[in-house]
């Protein structure tokens, strides 16, 4: 008799691509078979051709991007974790960033926010394992790419096996790796795996692939105590660092065109990344390391909300899906929570939010993607037949298994004929509608699905998974074009949750060990049509519309839902026992209804669900009777009603009391002046003297002594340059070229006198520009210049061996018009107070830069500015300058909500050229350039935000022009109201001022 294991028969439409081919990759005899799949070092973490295993048991890794550092408030990162576990996933990949850690060469500090271990105790209680991305190198739109500002002045070629280099990381390689390596699994922590540099990709010609210091690197983890698995994650399928334990690979493949989000192009659905994962290491499992989970969006960029749109539903279930169909076993999608740029964490290509369009807003709250992204996380977590299958037909998919030419169809199987099909519209920028039937073999014979009659409909740009022979529970599913969301056997019945778009036509076929029984409509407004196949097989046909629950026999419970609500349900699993209780996979509880549920658990007859609500909630709870005679929700008792098919249901109210939001134009403002540096009694004597006459910059210098702000230790922010010089009587003007980034700008004083301004724009990161004196100068007179600039981070260092990170900010060149004679005597310099060794340590390194008021700590709460006059940031200025503004309002939302809040500022199109800076209780927040944009709305999370007490705001304004500028509005507004049990929020430290020594 022959044995069918669970075939899977999946439809996924969206274009692939026949153009790419696997040319270029390395031959066999590169590849170095393992005989055990493990590094020797531990037995937890093992691996072998099909997946990742943790203590023998296979797991498909669903994960999710998440960077600690874009959310400082400790205590929020367990409400994140939840989130993520809730939808399915169970692992979560981090980069961790140098840059912050060791801001001073030799000084290593894991204070306040930069401390990991909050962030390894919130994975654990979530139930959360963790991928751990220690670089040293990271990108991730981080200035720098993530390497420290001191870099930018440290000889030698970086991300090479040059000494300098392999010496520069070597510190905190040794200090971040012992402390991930503290929290492996070995260890009884959540970490499962390391990786390896970044995007390990790109060279600079005469440079290629540096063995040497790849292999360096291995050894510098090892050193620290890594264990578990070594990866890296190639930018593409291009078989760079094999050396590590588990390779993989990268894909963004609709781009980040943000401002097209509905255009796709044509072949823009890889189909040949499993024939490249074999080219090169096909002794290990299919690994994504990133996979597009939104887009990043640039300075005069469309805003995060097209990105959401760009990779939204529609791209998740045409894109994921067919990284199923390439049988991959690891799937990271980047980003899952993006969080924010706050302070100078950012490169000079992104703004200040970095909500990536992700699943999980900037401000917590879960877009639709999120929801979808549930329906496949827990099909796959009920599918592990999935774990063994392999693509079977890449590149003959076009008009297989459905006789359509415009459809593409992979079928994945393997020995034992665990099959999956994938169909596919060719071109994946049509929303056409196909219609089709499915021509598939089966345990009983070829069948033509649907069975009963009419066909399958694929509606634009979309993608379905259709099972056959796939085990649920004790039930054997013969096929099914309703998508499975998820199963389980509750109290010996097997409940299977099917789904469709709204108003689609579905098949669902059950096989019996003898004569069919008979199904029946138990529930809904729904009917179906039935129909007896061979083998004691029963065809069951009907639309998903709504739900509607079928009982088949005695022994199974179908659901059939429409796609939202779909949505509306969730598989939770109670804790077990130990320090790996919340990891829990067995047992599972499903329940409908809700914005989101966090946990379940189960205590005698008891059962404790923990969740969200942002209307009244309609809950259907399916679990076991004996623990389900009382629910509680949040602690509550709900009144239950049972079905007529045994479930209960319940209705809760939801709880969202009124709070009062202050209006920010009705406080008391204070202001003063944040540019007395042109004033002509002002002392620069404290001020570093830039007197450096060479540079070890790969970007010669042109200026008489070096004028590159990295070089004096200044990585961030505002910067100040002041040039003394004794005039010859010619000068006429200044002629200078400035380099701070994309977006940045600058603007000039001769003395007192403003002379003019760059204002910048979102493409030039320099700018050369002539500047005219208003006045002649009398021979022999003493002037300064002042130069006030934008520092937007640094570049990114993808290309290794390029040292791009290195390009300097600041001043490039100068000249005076009329005089080549005039010499600047003296140049000084400022940025943050401090600037390697900066003053505020509890916010970090890139909190603050070079103006005068944060220099004074201007914008930390507790300042005294009483003898500051009443002015508002709606007022401004009516002169070019800079001016620092400063209130106090109080906030007193109760416990029991998640009331997320943002800055709100309207565009101003009078004196549109300004730059502010917004702080709260003394973090940045925001850095608004008001004529470049896009972003308007500055979420600030709860915790830099004191719910329940005085909070300090503080906003600066740099008007670039001669006539000043205002802010049109300003405002503090909430972005959602939920009820939740997230849990309690500590706020961040939020060190009051205190008189700064040396402050200049």
């Amino acid at each position: 008799m022959q044995i069918f294991s669970p075939k899977l028969v999946a439809l996924l439409c969206a274009a692939l691509s026949l153009a790419k081919t696997t040319a270029g990759l390395r031959s066999s005899q590169h590849i170095q078979p393992r005989q055990t799949q493990n590094d020797g070092l531990q037995n937890i973490v093992t691996w072998d051709q099909y997946s990742y295993m943790i203590n023998g048991k296979r797991l498909m890794l669903f994960s999710g991007e998440v960077h600690p550092y874009r959310m400082p408030v400790q205590s929020l990162h367990l409400d994140i974790f939840q989130k993520i576990k809730s939808m399915g996933f169970n692992a979560v990949s981090f980069y961790v960033f140098w840059g912050i850690l060791e801001p001073k060469r030799g000084e290593i500090s894991f204070e306040g926010f930069r401390d990991l271990q909050p962030f390894f105790d919130a994975a654990m209680k979530a139930g959360i394992y963790l991928i751990a991305r220690p670089g040293p190198y990271i990108n991730a739109e981080t200035t720098a790419g993530g390497f420290p500002g001191w870099g930018t002045y440290t000889p030698g070629l970086w991300r090479t096996s040059n000494s300098t280099y392999l010496q520069a990381y070597e510190n905190y390689i040794q200090a971040v790796g012992s402390k991930i390596a503290a929290n492996q699994i070995t260890n009884g922590g959540p970490v499962i795996l390391v990786q390896s540099e970044n995007e390990y990709s790109g060279f600079q010609p005469p440079y290629s692939e540096d063995f040497v210091y790849e292999s360096s690197l291995l050894k510098s983890l090892r050193a620290s105590g890594i264990t578990v698995p070594i990866t890296t994650n190639d930018a593409w399928p291009g078989g760079h660092y094999l050396s590590v334990d588990v390779y993989g690979y990268d894909s963004y493949p609709n781009g980040f065109d943000c401002s097209h989000p509905m255009t796709w192009a044509t072949d823009a659905v890889p189909e040949y990344f499993y024939g490249a994962h074999e080219g090169f290491n096909p002794e290990d499992l299919n690994a994504v390391y990133e996979f597009q989970g939104g887009a990043f969006d640039g300075w005069g960029g469309s805003g995060y909300s097209t990105c959401a749109v760009l990779t939204g539903p529609e791209f998740e279930r045409v894109f994921y899906k067919n990284e199923i169909a390439m049988s991959t076993t690891y799937l990271n999608l980047y980003m899952i929570f993006g969080g924010t740029n706050w302070g100078g964490i950012a490169h000079p290509g992104v703004y200040t939010s970095y909500d990536y369009g992700s699943a999980i807003a900037e401000d917590r709250t879960l877009r639709e993607k999120y929801y979808e992204l549930k329906l496949q996380a827990n099909f796959l977590a009920v599918s592990p037949a999935y774990l063994t299958t392999r693509p079977m037909n890449i590149f003959s998919s076009q008009g297989s298994f459905t006789g359509n030419s415009a459809l593409k169809t992979t079928q994945d199987g393997c020995c034992r004929r665990q099959d999956r099909i994938l169909c596919c519209t060719t071109d994946a920028s049509t929303n056409a509608v196909q219609t089709y039937t499915l021509n598939v073999p089966t345990s009983i014979g070829a069948l033509t699905i649907p069975a009963i009659g009419g066909s399958l409909a694929l509606n634009g740009k979309d993608s379905k998974i259709h099972v056959v022979d796939y085990t649920g529970g004790s039930s054997t599913i013969l096929y099914s074009t309703g998508e499975i969301f998820t199963w389980a056997t509750i109290d010996g019945r097997d409940i299977i949750i099917v789904y469709g778009n709204a108003g689609e036509l579905h098949e669902t076929a059950f096989k019996f060990t003898a004569s069919p029984p008979t199904a029946k409509v138990v529930s809904g407004s729904g009917t179906i049509q039935q129909k007896t196949l061979a083998s004691n097989s029963l065809a069951l046909q009907y639309k998903t519309s709504g739900q509607t629950v079928v009982q088949v026999g005695a022994n199974i419970l179908l659901y059939i839902l429409d796609r939202q609500t779909a949505y509306q349900f969730w598989v939770l699993h109670p804790p077990t026992t130990g320090a790996f209780a919340q990891f829990n996979t067995q047992n599972p509880i499903i329940v409908k209804g809700g914005y989101l549920l966090r946990s379940i658990s189960i205590s005698g007859s008891t059962l404790a669900i923990t969740g969200d609500l942002n209307s009244t909630a309609s809950f259907e709870v399916i679990a076991p009777a004996a623990s389900s005679k009382t629910i509680t929700f949040n602690g509550a008792a709900l009144a239950l009603t049972k079905t007529a098919y045994g479930t209960v249901t319940a209705q809760r109210s939801v709880k969202l009391p009124t709070v009062t939001i202050p209006d920010l134009s009705s406080l008391t403002w204070k202001t003063a002046d944040s540019l007395p540096e042109i004033a002509s009694k002002y002392s620069d004597a404290l001020w570093p003297v830039a007197s450096r006459t060479t540079s070890v910059n790969p970007i010669a210098p042109r200026t008489p002594v070096v004028l590159y702000a990295g070089d004096y230790g200044f990585h961030t922010g505002n910067i100040l340059w002041r040039g003394h010089f004794t005039a010859t009587g010619s000068e006429t003007g200044f002629n200078t070229e400035l380099s701070g980034g994309s977006a940045f700008g600058y603007s000039i004083w001769l003395d007192n006198t403003f002379i003019g301004s760059w204002e910048g724009d979102a493409v030039h990161g320099g700018f050369a520009g002539t500047f005219k004196f208003p006045l002649a100068l009398a021979k022999g007179s003493a002037h300064v210049l002042t130069i006030l600039q934008d520092h937007m981070g640094y570049e990114e260092d993808w290309t290794a061996a390029t040292d791009d990170f290195k390009s300097p900010r600041g001043i490039m060149s100068y000249s005076f018009v009329g005089s080549n004679a005039t010499v600047v005597s003296t140049w000084k310099v400022t940025g943050n107070l401090g600037g390697e060794k900066y003053a505020d340590t509890t916010r970090g390194p890139l909190n603050e830069g070079g103006l005068f008021g944060e220099r004074q700590g201007w914008h930390l709460p507790g300042f005294n500015d009483a003898s500051w006059a009443v002015g508002k940031p709606t007022t401004g200025i009516n002169h070019a300058g800079v001016s620092f503004y400063r209130a106090n309002f109080a906030l007193n939302i109760p416990s029991g909500v998640d009331y997320p809040l943002s800055l709100v500022v309207t565009n101003s199109t009078t004196n549109p050229h300004f730059r502010s800076q917004f702080y709260v209780n003394g973090y940045q927040f925001g850095k608004y350039i008001n004529h470049i944009g896009p972003q308007s709305s500055f979420p600030i999370p709860q915790g830099i935000l004191n719910y329940n007490g005085i909070n300090t705001v503080a906003v600066s304004l740099w008007a670039a022009g001669s006539t000043g500028a205002k802010l049109n509005s300003l405002a503090l507004q909430l972005t959602a109201k939920v009820e939740s049990s997230m849990p309690s929020v500590v706020n961040q430290p939020l060190t009051a001022w205190s008189a700064r020594a040396g402050a200049y």
